[in-house]
């Protein structure tokens, strides 16, 4: 099952549980406020946008969105795929490699691996290039997990100054019994929301955003490291043990010849 559906269907079971339970013994509708909602999210949003920059911002966004679409990593599926590319080279030489490149549209940077090897770039500077894209890659998706934790923790905090403005505006009016209902709401709701965004929102997928950050990062050094195999042109049997090298015990392959 792709990344994206089991993320999704998590995230809609946790909120339709809530829902149940919150429309068994009463109405659903008293939980709804756009003014605890605004002082939820736009403060949570606000003040994130303080601690960085709105294009860092904009950056976490896609790179969630784009992790929860990218189909599961299979590092061990990987490393048989640059198996059989390495045994293909020792037939067919960088001819064999170049006709597989419009195969690798799905894996750009495997492509561009190849790419330079087929173009003629030394192994040396292939090797470079691909770890300082594995390096920015990394990077950028740490960073982007790091917006979102710092979101999660200031979700529940912005819930807390709702519920203070609320029980002001709660103290103000007890002259007038009609305005302590709403403003007991708006107390009650805001750190109703905070919690709900922090803790089933933005620290799920704060922390889904490390998990496939790893494996991507493993994914990458097993391409860059087959890919250095490949340019040197090593027979299979030692693309195998420079592959498992990378691998746990329980997912490494193994040359079938």
């Amino acid at each position: 099952m792709r990344t994206s559906l089991t993320a999704i269907f998590a995230l809609t079971a946790s909120f339709g549980l809530l829902v149940a339970a919150l429309t068994m013994e009463g109405n659903a509708t008293a939980f709804l406020d756009m003014r605890a909602a605004l002082i939820v999210l736009g403060g949570t949003l606000a003040v994130t946008m303080i601690s960085f920059s709105p294009v860092e911002v904009g950056i976490a966004a896609r790179e969630t969105w784009a992790a929860l679409a990218a189909p599961r990593l299979d590092r061990r599926s990987a490393a048989d795929r640059m198996l059989k590319i390495a045994e293909r080279t020792r037939k067919d030489g960088m001819l064999g490699v170049e006709r597989l490149l419009p195969q690798l549209r799905r894996d750009p940077f495997l492509a561009r691996a190849l790419g330079m090897l087929v173009d003629g770039v030394d192994v040396a500077e292939v090797e470079r290039m691909l770890e300082d894209e594995r390096f920015a890659t990394a990077h950028r998706r740490a960073q982007s997990a790091e917006v979102l934790r710092r979101a999660a923790d200031i979700a529940p905090a912005m819930g807390l100054i709702g519920t203070l403005v609320g029980l002001v505006q709660m103290l103000g009016a007890l002259d007038d019994p009609s305005a302590i209902g709403p403003a007991m709401a708006v107390a009650l709701l805001t750190t109703f929301y905070g919690a709900v965004l922090g803790t089933m929102v933005l620290g799920p997928l704060a922390a889904k955003l490390d998990r496939i950050n790893g494996d991507e990062r493993d994914m990458l050094a097993i391409y860059a490291a087959g890919a250095a195999a490949i340019g040197r042109n090593d027979h299979p049997r030692q693309v195998e043990h420079t592959l498992n090298a990378l691998l746990p015990p329980a997912e490494r392959v193994q040359y079938s010849r």
